[in-house]
């Protein structure tokens, strides 16, 4: 009797289940309405006098999803208005039901529990369940659930790749106004209509609609998802999505690099090339916006990957076209403080931070810089000195050499200017008494040495002043001449620079600054008289300290540097036969520990072994 009772609610199921099919009643979950299939299906003729069961769960979950500012929100929430007015019109019979979720039932949202909800409400009714969700099919098909699997995405030409040509740079699209793009190179395009079709709302968020659904099934991903602000990296095209109230209209900007070049593309001069190899290790990349800023940057990244070092981008969005073997890393729970954590136990040997703007990712620049990283950064300016201008009053003046010591000035996609820059303690460029010492910033033109601008504290000031190269006079080169003659019989590599005309700094090594000072000054004061100029003697390595004494010790794989406990948190840095080599933080006990297997481990282990290394904190 028991099995009898079994074949007949068999029977009723599957006569239940035919009627549900002859009449057409739908379950639709949240993907399909998402993707817009039901209005699709109706108004292809496919879907005739159907009866639509719509889930509470359904409404809750893109109400809450558009809550949030998420643009798959609004999506469905568009389509579920399409879904009543094609009710109005007869198309369709539209039902509620279900209730409202548990707050447990909320919390476990992202774990599908919304979409067992929704094919509990289709077993309940009776009814074919619609999902674009392929493992939603799934699990209905082995429920044995009738359910339609609709594929979400097909990918076709878009509207937007059909304007975009392979010499656009950018395409720039309004509501209202005429699709317009820039196309040539960095430095040499023109701003042109590509059509004289004014662009509408709709057109636009069909343009908008094809964009989201490329960026969730093909090579995209979303930096910023806001139904106002959206920023999509979809290939290597940036996207910005703007809506009111954000902005006056729908505005879509697509920025894209033109051109991938490699650093010998640039026809660099052997100098540069080389300190870039050796000596650069904290790098500012600086130009206006469009000049070629990223394209150098990536041509840069994939110079030291080249070389064997281990390189790492920090980038939102990111969008720097580099190889493969570099992976790019974004903000890490909105912060690229906490980027910075993951990069230190990562230990890259270069890291390329694109780009940097607001004073947090200043101070990450500086801290990963000082903690031995060696830094790519690049910098909005207008001019080559405008990049040094806005680390002033971010980072500490003393330290900015030794966090920023090469500046690249990018325009037009070609390298205009290079900077190179050092500390030293002197008198500032017209200034004639010694009182007036103080530490002083050189920003030198790279190529030819030439001091151009100074930066030093004025009262509470710190300032820039540009310094004009004048050739010297005969009589100034005459007695450079007879200045070096004396000064080189304590130094052979001695040289000055003239401060006035009667004033001159000498810069020597350190360790023959004393004898020529002498005690109390007296052998300086002796020379001053016999040369009949001021003489303001200053090292040829600079520092931001005094020498500090360390003891070394070698632990597994890294290599110990002990110093004072006192000295915890200080900056020390390190240089090898007066060549500056890296500075690091003094952590807790007083010690700095780096990896013998980096490169800059292994130079400093062979400076250890035959005591070249001296540190100054």
């Amino acid at each position: 009797m028991k099995n009898n009772r079994n074949r007949d609610t068999a029977k009723n199921d599957t006569a239940k289940n035919e009627t549900a099919k002859k009449q057409g009643r739908i379950v639709p979950d949240t993907s399909v309405i998402i993707s817009g299939v039901l209005s699709m299906l109706i108004n292809k003729g496919e879907l005739k006098d159907a009866e639509v069961i719509i889930p509470e769960f359904v409404l809750e979950e893109l109400r809450s999803q558009a809550s949030r500012g998420r643009e798959i929100g609004f999506k469905g929430l568009e389509e579920l208005k399409q879904i009543r007015v094609l009710e109005q019109e007869k198309k369709l019979t539209v039902v509620r039901t279900g209730r409202r979720q548990t707050m447990e039932e909320i919390q476990l949202a992202k774990y599908g529990r919304i979409d067992a909800l929704i094919l509990d409400v289709a077993r309940e009714e009776k009814a074919t369940i619609y999902t674009s969700d392929l493992v939603q099919y799934t699990v209905a098909q082995a429920e044995n659930v009738d359910a339609r699997y609709f594929p979400p995405y097909q990918k076709k030409e878009t509207i937007l790749a059909k304007m975009m040509t392979d010499d656009t740079m950018s395409l720039h699209l309004k509501e209202g106004c005429a699709p317009t793009a820039k196309r040539g190179m960095p430095g040499n395009f023109t701003l042109m209509k590509v059509s004289d079709e004014e662009l509408t709302p709709k057109r636009m968020e069909a343009i908008i609609k094809e964009i989201m659904d490329a960026c969730r099934y093909e090579d995209g991903f979303l930096e910023e998802d806001s139904h106002s602000a959206t920023v999509v990296q979809l290939g290597n095209m940036r996207i910005a999505i703007a809506r009111p109230p954000f902005s006056d209209g729908i505005e879509i900007s697509v920025i894209r690099p033109v051109a991938k070049l490699t650093l010998d593309d640039y026809k660099l001069s052997a100098k540069l090339k080389k300190r870039l190899e050796e000596k650069a290790e904290g790098i500012i990349i600086s130009g206006p916006p469009g000049s070629g800023k990223s394209t150098f940057a990536a041509s840069l990244a994939e110079f030291y990957e080249k070389k064997g070092k281990i390189v790492k981008t920090m980038e939102s969005p990111r969008d720097l076209q580099v190889s493969p073997s570099i992976t790019q890393y974004t903000k890490l729970k909105g912060s690229f403080e906490n980027t910075a954590d993951m990069l230190l136990l990562v230990r890259p040997d270069y890291t390329v931070f694109d780009e940097v703007r607001k004073t947090s990712d200043f101070k990450v620049f500086s801290d990963m810089r000082l903690a031995g990283i060696g830094m790519v950064g690049v910098v909005h300016a207008t001019d080559p000195v405008s990049s040094v201008q806005r680390f002033i009053g971010r980072i500490e003046m003393g330290m900015i050499p030794h966090i920023a010591d090469t500046i690249i000035y990018i325009k037009a996609g070609l390298v205009e200017k290079i900077y190179t820059l050092s500390l030293t303690v002197r008198t500032p460029t017209g200034m004639t008494e010694a009182d007036l010492a103080r530490p002083v910033v050189d920003v030198r033109d790279f190529e030819s040495g030439a001091l151009e601008y100074e930066i030093y504290s004025y009262g509470e000031e710190n300032v820039i002043i540009p310094i004009k190269s004048e050739p010297l006079s005969p009589l100034r080169d005459l007695a450079k001449k007879q200045i070096l003659a004396t000064l080189r019989k304590y130094d052979k590599d001695a040289d000055i620079e003239f401060v006035s005309d009667s004033s001159i700094i000498a810069y020597m090594d350190n360790d023959v600054i004393a004898k020529v000072i002498g005690k109390e000054g007296k052998n300086v004061k002796e020379l001053e008289e016999a040369l009949g100029i001021h003489i303001e003697v200053s090292p040829k390595v600079e520092t931001t300290g005094k020498e500090a004494r360390f003891v070394y010790d070698e632990t597994g794989g890294y290599i110990l540097l002990n110093f004072s406990e006192r000295l915890h948190g200080r900056v020390a840095n390190f240089y090898v036969n007066g060549e500056y080599l890296l500075s690091a933080t003094i952590g807790k006990g007083g010690s700095v520990r780096i990896s013998k297997g980096s490169d800059t481990g292994k130079e400093l282990l062979k400076a250890l072994m035959n005591s070249k290394v001296a540190a100054f904190v």
